[in-house]
């Protein structure tokens, strides 16, 4: 736990770009391979199964968020005015440097899970393409093509 957890943490923040969420996920990530850890296959690398683990994670995060966020909406108006927070970055927040970090992450966390898990696994975390291509159970030439697209998308989400 202690050699992987930045690791699964600057993945877990990668994709969902939450990092209070992100703590949670990664508790959940080795509380869930400490379960399956029998089922672990020790030919294959720790880093690549913790991170396919953590994918997974942030992939049900997703599918809880979008859930919460619908029945949220379908409250009545006036439960939701009192409940709506602020857009505007905090003072700390508003020097040009931190704005556009901020800015790129939300570009990244935006992106369709197909293309931003392989951008985060190799670009972010440093990971080849066929460690990407083993956690995520594809090609490498796949782990190419998206991560190519998904630069392309940031370059455009960027520019507007």
């Amino acid at each position: 736990m202690n050699r992987h957890r930045t690791m699964i943490y600057r993945l877990v923040v990668g994709n969902i770009g939450d990092a209070d969420e992100a703590l949670d996920l990664v508790q959940e990530t080795f509380l869930s391979a400490h379960r399956a850890l029998r089922r672990y296959d020790a030919a294959r690398s720790i880093r690549a199964w913790l991170a396919a683990i953590a994918i997974n994670k942030c992939r049900d995060w997703g599918r809880r968020r979008a859930v919460r966020r619908a029945l949220w909406f379908a409250r009545p108006i006036d439960d939701n005015i009192e409940n709506i927070a602020s857009d505007r970055p905090s003072p700390e927040h508003q020097e040009a440097d931190r704005q556009e970090l901020v800015r790129l992450q939300r570009a990244v966390r935006d992106l369709p899970a197909s293309m931003r898990e392989p951008l985060v696994l190799h670009t972010i975390e440093g990971m080849s393409q066929a460690e990407t291509a083993e956690i995520l159970s594809i090609s490498e030439k796949a782990v190419e093509t998206r991560i190519r697209r998904a630069r392309a998308k940031l370059v455009e989400i960027l520019a507007s």
